[in-house]
């Protein structure tokens, strides 16, 4: 917990990076959910994410660490850790003692994002992280990706969906939208109805929002043009979050300018929303009213991920 927020880093599904900053044997430092890491690729191009400090002496093993075949081969001494976690030689020792070993992460590779399981008592994952179609497909474009770092929590972000006035008073839209939520499990769907002006007048759309714990949303936008965007916010301790979107959009809407108009303006509004995070205070019961969108049944719908 921070001095700011009453709950803990969440658990479920993160981004770590994304599939294209590491290549076959490269090594990469991290420092998430309030550890440091690292994260390596085998020889083969397998992914591994293992607690950062050797057993040894705490050489770090994302700072000169080698990846040799399967294993990571740490700076300072040369013991050899595989993707588990588990030392493998120690080549000036006749015997590995047997309790050398790196705390191993639960980490996999999908929709070109690498994702690490965080649960704060150590239990293994019980979801997965869906295949998002169009990341896939050759009609659509290659992602876009914007982040940032932000000083709030996950939760914050997450009740920044289902607050209805904001969007008109913060984001300048044309009303306070109407959206449908729905709860099922660690997935949080809503589908918000919007209208948007264009030179040729009004036009009909919708915003799907689909979220898989804390860490993960997959939200689709139709009208103006065809746009998916994932979102990830990764929490680095308990009171700062790396947020990434990444966008992918029909080839076929691209060149009109109306495309990257709609990524601009998702932008722009994660833009409004961060000074008002990195400032405000949570309020375990705020005063609600009648036009503020179902902030409680979000927030009962967030409690699920805390140890």
């Amino acid at each position: 917990m921070s001095e700011r927020f009453p709950f803990s880093i969440p658990n479920g599904w993160f981004q770590i990076a994304y599939a294209d900053e590491l290549g076959p044997a490269g090594v990469l430092p991290l420092h998430y959910f309030d550890r440091d890491l690292v994260f390596f690729r085998t020889e083969a191009g397998e992914v591994a994410l293992l607690d950062a400090f050797c057993p040894h002496l705490g050489a770090h093993l994302g700072y000169g660490g080698v990846v040799d075949g399967d294993r990571i081969r740490c700076p300072f001494h040369a013991w050899e850790f595989d993707g588990q976690g588990v030392c493998r030689n120690v080549p000036y020792a006749k015997k590995v003692p047997p309790k050398a070993k790196v705390a191993p992460w639960h980490c996999i590779e999908r929709n070109q994002i690498i994702w690490a399981w965080h649960h704060g008592e150590g239990a293994p994952p019980t979801w997965e992280i869906p295949e998002v179609a169009e990341v896939q497909s050759d009609d659509w474009t290659a992602l876009e990706r914007h982040s940032w770092t932000v000083r709030t929590h996950n939760q914050e972000i997450g009740e920044n969906a289902v607050d209805r006035a904001h969007f008109r008073y913060v984001h300048g839209t044309t009303n306070v939208p109407e959206s449908e939520l729905t709860l099922d499990g660690h997935i949080r769907r809503a589908v918000q109805h919007v209208h948007m002006s264009t030179p040729r007048g009004e036009v009909k759309g919708e915003i799907r929002v689909e979220a898989h714990g804390m860490g993960c949303t997959i939200t689709r936008f139709t009208g103006i043009c065809e746009t998916v965007l994932l979102l990830s916010h990764t929490p680095i301790d308990g009171g700062s979050v790396d947020s990434r979107f990444s966008f992918t959009q029909r080839k076929a809407d691209q060149g009109s300018g109306v495309a990257a108009g709609v990524i601009k303006e998702v932008v722009r509004q994660m833009n409004q929303d961060i000074p008002i995070w990195e400032h405000k205070k949570y309020l375990p019961k705020p005063m609600l009213c009648d036009g503020d969108g179902p902030i409680p049944e979000y927030r009962k719908w967030a409690s699920q991920f805390y140890c």
